[in-house]
Protein backbone atom coordinates (compact mmCIF):
# COMPACT_ATOMS: atom_id res chain seq x y z
CA UNK A 1 0.00 0.00 0.00
CA UNK A 2 1.85 3.31 -0.96
CA UNK A 3 1.00 6.28 0.99
CA UNK A 4 1.34 10.27 -0.23
CA UNK A 5 4.73 11.74 1.52
CA UNK A 6 3.92 13.52 4.39
CA UNK A 7 5.11 17.38 2.37
CA UNK A 8 3.14 16.33 -0.63
CA UNK A 9 -0.27 16.00 1.80
CA UNK A 10 0.62 19.39 3.82
CA UNK A 11 0.98 20.64 0.25
CA UNK A 12 -2.43 19.10 -1.13
CA UNK A 13 -3.90 20.18 2.11
CA UNK A 14 -2.36 23.89 1.78
CA UNK A 15 -3.56 23.97 -1.71
CA UNK A 16 -7.38 23.05 -0.97
CA UNK A 17 -7.16 25.63 1.73
CA UNK A 18 -6.16 28.25 -0.49
CA UNK A 19 -8.77 27.11 -2.81
CA UNK A 20 -11.21 27.49 -0.56
CA UNK A 21 -10.15 30.89 0.54
CA UNK A 22 -10.63 32.24 -3.04
CA UNK A 23 -14.38 30.69 -3.24
CA UNK A 24 -14.84 32.14 0.07
CA UNK A 25 -13.64 35.88 -0.81
CA UNK A 26 -16.14 35.85 -3.60
CA UNK A 27 -19.10 37.20 -2.08
CA UNK A 28 -21.93 35.95 -4.69
CA UNK A 29 -22.59 32.74 -6.28
CA UNK A 30 -25.60 31.52 -7.90
CA UNK A 31 -25.75 28.14 -7.68
CA UNK A 32 -27.39 25.90 -10.64
CA UNK A 33 -28.51 23.24 -12.12
CA UNK A 34 -26.11 22.70 -14.40
CA UNK A 35 -28.68 20.53 -16.94
CA UNK A 36 -31.71 22.73 -16.71
CA UNK A 37 -32.59 24.50 -19.67
CA UNK A 38 -34.55 27.57 -17.46
CA UNK A 39 -31.44 27.44 -15.60
CA UNK A 40 -29.14 28.34 -18.59
CA UNK A 41 -31.39 30.84 -19.48
CA UNK A 42 -31.66 32.30 -16.17
CA UNK A 43 -27.79 32.69 -16.00
CA UNK A 44 -27.37 34.01 -18.99
CA UNK A 45 -30.63 36.68 -17.88
CA UNK A 46 -27.79 37.32 -14.88
CA UNK A 47 -24.83 37.64 -17.20
CA UNK A 48 -26.40 40.00 -19.31
CA UNK A 49 -27.74 42.25 -16.63
CA UNK A 50 -25.25 42.34 -14.02
CA UNK A 51 -23.23 44.87 -15.71
CA UNK A 52 -20.51 44.96 -12.59
CA UNK A 53 -20.06 41.79 -12.72
CA UNK A 54 -20.91 40.91 -9.13
CA UNK A 55 -22.61 37.45 -9.14
CA UNK A 56 -20.55 34.56 -10.28
CA UNK A 57 -21.93 30.99 -11.18
CA UNK A 58 -21.76 27.76 -10.31
CA UNK A 59 -23.40 24.49 -10.72
CA UNK A 60 -24.97 22.39 -8.64
CA UNK A 61 -23.18 19.15 -9.13
CA UNK A 62 -19.70 20.85 -9.12
CA UNK A 63 -17.20 21.05 -6.69
CA UNK A 64 -17.64 25.09 -5.46
CA UNK A 65 -21.24 23.85 -4.73
CA UNK A 66 -19.68 20.45 -2.82
CA UNK A 67 -17.12 23.05 -0.33
CA UNK A 68 -19.93 25.52 0.57
CA UNK A 69 -23.68 23.99 0.31
CA UNK A 70 -24.68 20.95 2.78
CA UNK A 71 -25.75 18.10 0.41
CA UNK A 72 -29.70 18.70 0.90
CA UNK A 73 -29.21 21.89 -0.91
CA UNK A 74 -27.37 19.63 -3.91
CA UNK A 75 -28.99 16.70 -3.86
CA UNK A 76 -32.53 17.55 -5.28
CA UNK A 77 -31.79 19.71 -7.78
CA UNK A 78 -35.05 21.85 -7.23
CA UNK A 79 -33.73 25.14 -6.34
CA UNK A 80 -31.67 27.73 -7.63
CA UNK A 81 -29.38 28.75 -4.30
CA UNK A 82 -27.65 31.89 -3.71
CA UNK A 83 -25.01 32.45 -1.55
CA UNK A 84 -23.80 35.78 -0.24
CA UNK A 85 -20.67 35.96 1.71
CA UNK A 86 -22.07 33.08 3.73
CA UNK A 87 -25.62 33.50 3.71
CA UNK A 88 -27.54 31.11 1.85
CA UNK A 89 -31.09 31.98 0.29
CA UNK A 90 -32.76 29.31 -1.80
CA UNK A 91 -36.08 29.28 -4.20
CA UNK A 92 -37.80 32.69 -4.50
CA UNK A 93 -36.10 34.48 -1.82
CA UNK A 94 -32.89 33.51 -4.03
CA UNK A 95 -34.07 34.97 -7.57
CA UNK A 96 -35.66 38.53 -5.43
CA UNK A 97 -32.05 38.76 -4.60
CA UNK A 98 -30.23 37.95 -7.36
CA UNK A 99 -32.94 40.56 -8.66
CA UNK A 100 -31.51 42.90 -6.24
CA UNK A 101 -27.98 42.47 -7.42
CA UNK A 102 -28.72 44.23 -11.30
CA UNK A 103 -29.91 47.46 -12.44
CA UNK A 104 -32.75 49.98 -11.00
CA UNK A 105 -35.80 48.14 -12.94
CA UNK A 106 -34.95 44.83 -11.52
CA UNK A 107 -34.23 46.46 -8.34
CA UNK A 108 -37.66 47.55 -8.54
CA UNK A 109 -38.87 44.23 -9.44
CA UNK A 110 -37.62 42.04 -7.30
CA UNK A 111 -39.19 44.48 -4.30
CA UNK A 112 -42.39 43.76 -5.61
CA UNK A 113 -41.76 39.91 -5.51
CA UNK A 114 -40.86 40.29 -1.99
CA UNK A 115 -44.01 42.17 -1.38
CA UNK A 116 -45.54 38.52 -1.99
CA UNK A 117 -45.70 36.30 0.85
CA UNK A 118 -43.00 33.81 1.18
CA UNK A 119 -45.18 30.98 0.81
CA UNK A 120 -47.24 31.95 -2.26
CA UNK A 121 -43.87 32.51 -4.27
CA UNK A 122 -42.33 29.41 -2.96
CA UNK A 123 -45.61 27.83 -4.62
CA UNK A 124 -45.02 29.48 -7.51
CA UNK A 125 -41.43 28.80 -7.87
CA UNK A 126 -42.07 25.12 -7.04
CA UNK A 127 -44.54 24.76 -9.79
CA UNK A 128 -42.47 25.75 -12.57
CA UNK A 129 -39.38 24.02 -10.78
CA UNK A 130 -41.25 21.01 -10.67
CA UNK A 131 -42.43 21.06 -14.20
CA UNK A 132 -38.82 23.35 -15.63
CA UNK A 133 -37.10 20.27 -17.52
CA UNK A 134 -40.53 19.44 -19.65
CA UNK A 135 -41.11 23.34 -19.59
CA UNK A 136 -38.00 24.25 -20.98
CA UNK A 137 -36.02 20.80 -21.28
CA UNK A 138 -32.71 19.45 -20.09
CA UNK A 139 -29.46 20.09 -21.13
CA UNK A 140 -27.01 16.92 -21.81
CA UNK A 141 -24.42 18.87 -19.83
CA UNK A 142 -23.63 21.46 -17.74
CA UNK A 143 -23.45 25.08 -19.19
CA UNK A 144 -19.96 25.81 -21.09
CA UNK A 145 -19.00 29.53 -20.56
CA UNK A 146 -17.47 31.29 -23.37
CA UNK A 147 -13.69 32.75 -22.95
CA UNK A 148 -15.24 35.98 -21.65
CA UNK A 149 -17.32 34.69 -19.29
CA UNK A 150 -14.85 32.19 -17.77
CA UNK A 151 -13.84 34.40 -15.12
CA UNK A 152 -17.43 35.00 -13.70
CA UNK A 153 -17.58 30.43 -13.60
CA UNK A 154 -16.75 28.38 -10.14
CA UNK A 155 -16.12 24.61 -10.74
Amino acid sequence: MSTMPASLAALSEVESELNLREIEAVKRILFFDGVCGLCHWSVDFVLIRDLNGKIQFAPLQGETARSLLAPAEISQLNSVVFWNAGRVDRKSSAVVRVLWQLSLGWQLVGTLLWLIPLPLRNLGYDLVARNRYALFGKKPSCRVPRPEERIRFLP
